[in-house]
């Protein structure tokens, strides 16, 4: 018997057994992260965390994963007029929301269709495992847009993929395909189109079958093992953004963006 609960606008959590998904769903194509989808994401994450009676969570979205970071929300707007120290305490809502699911001790799933993009990438690292349509893309568009990786990010891919295809995806800014995706180590398995929520659940099952204690001992051993160092390689990046988000080849970088042109970078 399965037992369903909504958080904030968009977030159902359904649990059955020591099992639950986890869905954010904007109702619409593009599946955007809001400033407030961020904060509650990151609210359900600290509240499953005391979940003893769960064993694994798959996270999965709608039609698609995510597009990453809504642009168009206002509170986006707000956070470019703001002054520089409000600022700094607006940025944290993305980085914060992995944060938190990186600290679960349940185990972790994303179930990926259609395209996971930017702060979808964030999320998605900051789990333990990724099962993806086949036709399912990756992409990282931050630095062409002349700004900076964020919410801690960076060396989560590094630890799954290695320094030069992090560097890849990140600098690029070009797709990943599926395929490419699980050779490199980011995902773990590739399935049918439509089947990936499916194909994650099955996994959540073979975590549940588990001892719960050892389970979550071994988790937590693993994750930090894979990440002492992250908290001192990313304790800038939102400052980072925050300058790069100024520059004058962002503003370039979105101009050339919404007018169809190559941009013109200077270095300024």
């Amino acid at each position: 018997m399965s037992v369903s609960e909504k958080i904030g606008d968009f977030i159902t959590i359904e649990r059955e057994g020591r099992v639950a998904i986890l869905r954010f769903d904007r109702g619409d194509r593009v599946n955007a992260l809001s400033v407030q989808l961020l904060r509650d994401l990151g609210a359900a994450a600290r509240a499953l965390r005391d979940d003893v009676s769960t064993s694994a969570i798959v996270l999965t979205g709608g039609k698609a994963f995510t597009g990453g970071a809504d642009l168009a929300d206002p509170a986006m707007r707000q956070r470019a007029e703001a002054s520089l120290l409000e600022r700094r305490e607006m940025l944290r809502a993305g980085p914060d929301m992995c944060d938190a699911w990186e600290a679960l001790d349940q185990v972790t799933i994303a179930a990926i269709e259609g395209f996971c993009i930017g702060g979808g990438v964030a999320l998605a690292v900051a789990c333990d495992f990724r099962i993806v349509g086949q036709g399912a893309h990756f992409r990282l568009p931050e630095i062409p847009l002349g700004m900076n990786m964020s919410w801690h990010t960076q060396p989560r891919m590094v630890n799954l993929i290695g320094p030069s295809r992090a560097k890849q995806l990140t600098i690029f800014g070009e797709k990943v395909d599926a395929a490419k995706a699980e050779q490199w180590g980011l995902v773990d398995e590739v399935c049918a189109d439509g089947t990936a929520l499916e194909t994650a659940r099955r996994w959540a099952e073979k975590v549940a079958a588990l001892p719960p204690i050892s389970v979550r001992m071994a988790k937590r051993g693993i994750t930090h093992a894979a990440t002492a160092l992250n908290a001192v390689s990313t304790f800038m990046d939102a400052d980072q953004f925050a300058l790069a988000s100024t520059s004058e080849d962002h503003r370039e970088a979105v101009a050339a963006f919404l007018e169809k042109r190559k941009p013109n970078f200077t270095g300024r």
